[in-house]
């Protein structure tokens, strides 16, 4: 996040007070709690990491409602300084060894949060990427891409469809992000898929709200049914939120605690690995950078042991060729009994497998390489 966001521990920027020549741009905030997290998790990817940028407010010297918090708006005159400001801190990124792929213009544009939060129309920030922040980063030779939305799928395709209406967006808008927490409406994600094939579509955040749930299952569940789903309906990339978090589910400025894959007790110096941690495995450690998606499909002649007595999204799964020929499958099992399948990879008979996955099970198969 390029400024605070609600899981900082107050609001900040690197340009607090008023500058508009943003001299006093400073990364002291970022390098102090960041930077080292990214260097870290860069050098575990082995170098291949990209990073996803994304802010959830202007300074407030910025803004209409002079207030980090709250809503508020980006006044018109500071569009190019704000442009500009986002340069100041891709390159920044840059400088420590770290290169961001993309950006989003806005977190949640349609929310107006008690943290640090800006509302953008879908037609501000079309225009923003095409009058401004696309221009900048062409002039400073950053191929940083740009995305759009940041919010939930219930209103993805018609926000995504208005912000490309603004005249250039195709050229300066590389695609659309969006989040969970409004339901399912995968309906969305495919329509976008449909309408603009050569946009990138990003899940670029989920978590489960309410505070930490050490030792749930369901959130595990949780995020194997967004995935899968996700994945099946054109989302090419999938972003957790929180990569770990203290045993409230926090830090966070304002209280709005949450779960996280892993939660550290702080007095103990101990990490507790949560069902979500092991089911974000099963998809990121098997299906690899550049991997296609398989069209893959689920069949039961038998009633499940499923609540409504129907396989409905109790039993899913999806498939993806990675680059050196093998397949990756994952499949869901959120019913009560053994779920008893046949794999057919093809029409030969002797490609043709019955398997097991346990109840409330999620599976992997690696097949071929």
């Amino acid at each position: 996040h390029m400024n605070s966001c609600d899981f900082s521990l107050e609001n900040w920027a690197c340009v607090p007070e008023k500058d508009e020549s943003l001299a006093s741009f400073s990364m002291e905030r970022t390098d102090t709690y960041m930077t080292p997290l990214l260097k870290a998790a860069a050098e575990a990817s082995g170098g291949t990491m990209n990073v996803l940028l994304s802010p959830w407010s202007p300074p407030a010297w910025m803004k209409d409602n002079s207030d980090m918090n709250h809503g508020g708006h980006l006044l018109p005159q500071y569009r190019k300084l704000w442009a500009q400001y986002f340069v100041k801190f891709i390159k920044a990124l840059h400088e420590r060894g770290l290169e961001t792929a993309y950006t989003t213009i806005q977190n949640e544009p349609a929310a107006v949060q008690t943290w640090d939060s800006c509302e953008w129309s879908a037609e501000d920030e079309g225009c923003f990427a095409v009058e401004y922040l696309g221009p900048a980063l062409e002039q400073a030779g950053l191929p940083t891409r740009i995305l759009v939305w940041d919010h939930n799928r219930d209103l993805l395709a018609d926000r995504f469809r208005a912000s490309m209406e603004v005249p250039g967006a195709d050229r300066y808008i590389a695609g659309a992000a969006y989040h969970w927490y409004s339901g399912d409406q995968y309906e969305n994600v495919r329509a976008v898929a449909s309408e603009f094939p050569g946009k990138e579509i990003f899940f670029t955040e989920g978590c489960v709200e309410g505070g930490p749930r050490d030792g749930a299952w369901f959130t595990g569940e949780r995020y194997a049914h967004n995935i899968i789903n996700d994945l099946n309906s054109g989302c090419s990339a999938w972003f957790d939120w929180n990569i770990v978090l203290d045993m409230q589910g926090g830090p966070n400025h304002v209280g709005n605690y949450c779960d996280a894959p892993i939660l550290a007790d702080m007095e103990k110096g101990t990490l507790h690995y949560q069902s979500s941690y092991y089911a974000i495995g099963h998809f990121s450690r098997f299906i690899r950078p550049g991997a296609v998606r398989l069209g893959v499909s689920m069949d039961s002649w038998m009633v499940p042991a499923a609540p409504d007595g129907k396989m409905g999204n109790m039993m899913e799964s999806c498939a993806f060729r990675n680059k050196d020929g093998s397949i990756t499958l994952v499949v869901t099992n959120r019913t009560e009994a053994d779920m008893v399948y046949q794999l057919n990879i093809s029409d030969d008979a002797d490609n043709t497998k019955k398997l097991v996955c346990p109840p409330r099970g999620i599976q992997t198969l690696v097949i071929g390489s």
